[in-house]
């Protein structure tokens, strides 16, 4: 009897435990909201922070996708498009032996891509730091071997040396010293004369400084042009020229004697026929041509293979309609055949010959182009814009030239 009832006794308690367990594991399944409390300086509880904040992660990460988007683009003449910075490209320039291009960049670098890389699946490039500043112009010195970039804090140029190590790879090394600080308006250009013998800088205002390689002022220019839009130096490295508010080109001979003194700068000749300001103009490889576009709406072809110093002026070949737009650019093939024109994100493609339209390439990037340039072989055309530069075949020069072979 003892027994049974102690049998008994025993499976009640645990009856008793097993609803105990059941209970407990139901309220953990289903805990009870967390009310916002608060702490006495105002904020929420801990608790309902971290609970905000792991809601707000996903929200987060979506908008970082989203931001770190890049603009897309396609087209069948697209050779190449090189992406590494990590900023907006500001600038490029093609190397005078045609083996590297430039790009500079407002996150810090300089990179140097290969030209023989174009056609490949990756495109490997080199990257110069630029220290405490960033560059928002780059150009390649004649002999490939350094290159100068405008420095955007700084305002002034520095010169960087690119040197081959043992092993075969390249490192960069910047000067000790940069230019002085001499322009009191924002910068709109530099170059380096294939001759090797000055350095131009030119600036919004109406100033451009011809300097020597290490960074005395030879020359200073008011180009009376009530503001400059752009300037840079001849293919030749002869001359230099600048366009702005009025609706003219002036193009100067920059002047060194036998033994490589500097003599002068003067006056050469003027590109005139636009009725408006002009936004950019471009040479010929040899300087026998070049090309303007201006806010009148269109663009002009000039023979400049003249003798300016006998008062003979360029002659006008060709007046072709066409859009542009503040911070439009030009680019004009080696040869002379094709000219390139921005206006915005879009670049139209011209024969030179015709006059007529062989190519529109529309939204490119994501913003305005910030650089347009064909390399020295003229195979290609390069633009920049947002974080990337894309390469172009140039199918119009490609046609021109057998044209030309056809026709001769």
């Amino acid at each position: 009897m003892e027994a049974a009832a102690l049998g008994a006794l025993t499976l009640l308690l645990g009856a008793l435990v097993l609803l105990v367990l059941l209970a407990v594991g139901k309220r953990k399944e289903d805990p009870e909201p967390i009310a916002a409390t608060a702490d006495p300086d105002g904020e929420e509880s801990s608790a309902v922070k971290s609970s905000a904040v792991k809601k707000q992660k996903p929200d987060k990460q979506r908008s970082r996708k989203e931001k770190s988007a890049q603009h897309t683009f396609s087209h069948p003449l697209l050779a190449a498009t090189l992406k590494a910075h990590n900023g907006n490209v500001t600038c490029l320039d093609f190397s005078s032996n045609g083996k590297y291009l430039a790009s500079c960049a407002d996150d810090r670098t300089v990179r140097i891509w290969s030209t023989k890389d174009f056609m490949e699946r990756e495109h490997k490039c080199l990257r110069a730091n630029v220290e405490l500043d960033h560059a928002v112009l780059v150009r390649f010195s004649p002999d490939s071997r350094a290159f100068i970039v405008w420095l955007a804090n700084g305002d002034a140029i520095r010169i960087f040396k690119m040197m081959k190590k043992d092993d075969g790879t390249m490192s960069f090394k910047g000067a000790a010293e940069d230019f002085p600080q001499k322009h009191k308006a924002a910068i709109i250009n530099i170059g380096i004369a294939e001759t090797g013998k000055f350095i131009m800088s030119a600036s919004a205002d109406t100033t451009i400084h011809i300097w020597d390689l290490r960074g005395e002022i030879l020359a200073t220019l008011n180009t009376n042009q009530v503001t400059n839009s752009y300037a840079s130096v001849s293919p030749c490295g002869r001359f230099v020229a600048s366009c702005g508010f009025t609706p003219d080109v002036k193009v100067w001979e920059v002047c060194f004697g036998k033994g490589g003194e500097f003599r002068e700068v003067i006056r050469a000749f003027d590109l005139k026929g636009h009725s408006a300001g002009v936004h950019a103009f471009a040479f010929s490889n040899d300087s026998h041509r070049m090309a303007s576009v201006s806010k009148d709406g269109t663009w002009k072809l000039w023979n400049t293979d003249v003798e300016y110093r006998k008062q003979q002026d360029p002659y006008l070949l060709r007046t072709v309609s066409c859009s542009s737009s503040e911070g439009s650019r030009v680019a004009l093939s080696p040869d002379g055949r094709v000219l390139a024109v921005s206006d915005g994100a879009d670049v139209c493609l011209y024969g030179c010959e015709s006059g007529a339209l062989e190519e529109r390439l529309s939204a490119v990037h994501s913003g305005p182009l910030t650089d347009l340039r064909f390399d020295t072989t003229g195979l290609f055309l390069a633009c920049s814009g947002d974080k990337a530069v894309r390469v172009f075949h140039n199918a119009p020069g490609h046609r021109a030239a057998i044209a030309h072979l056809g026709g001769s």
